[in-house]
């Protein structure tokens, strides 16, 4: 990862905030140049800092849909078999390995709680897993 200056993490946040913002406006906010923006987005862009711009949508808590994240732990050698089951789900948006007490993070999102219950039970119905924890989202604080 390239090392980053105070100036690119200030725009990286201002980008988070509003990933459309004129590159006007973002040099007014952060006190540089228009060139200077410009320059340090392409270079941000180029060292794969900044992968894509993405659009936010409604807030979830209005739509009614159940989000949640699930922390999975698998037995033995059975990860990549229930990775391979997870892929096949459409409700988990985003699988993550990771380290520590649990062995994969899944990103899941339901229309309602009679359907969130119900991905719960097939997950834990999969052969490998031993154990799994998952807490509601309620509400973003920080996009």
């Amino acid at each position: 990862m390239p090392r980053l200056t105070d100036l690119d993490r200030r725009l990286i946040s201002a980008l988070r905030k509003d990933g459309r913002a004129p590159v006007a406006a973002l040099a007014e906010q952060l006190g540089v140049a228009r060139a200077t923006v410009t320059s340090r987005i392409e270079k941000l862009k180029a060292q794969g800092v900044i992968v894509g711009f993405s659009v936010r949508v409604h807030d979830h808590n209005e739509t009614g849909e159940v989000r949640a994240v699930s922390f999975i732990e698998v037995v033995g050698r059975t990860t990549d078999h229930v990775i391979a089951e997870l892929r096949g789900f459409p409700e988990i948006m985003a699988l993550h390995t990771t380290n520590g007490g649990w062995d994969l993070v899944a990103e899941i999102s339901c229309e309602n709680l009679r359907d969130f219950d119900e991905v719960l039970r097939r997950v834990r119905g999969i052969k490998g897993v031993v154990n799994s924890e998952t807490s509601l989202l309620l509400s973003s604080v920080v996009r």
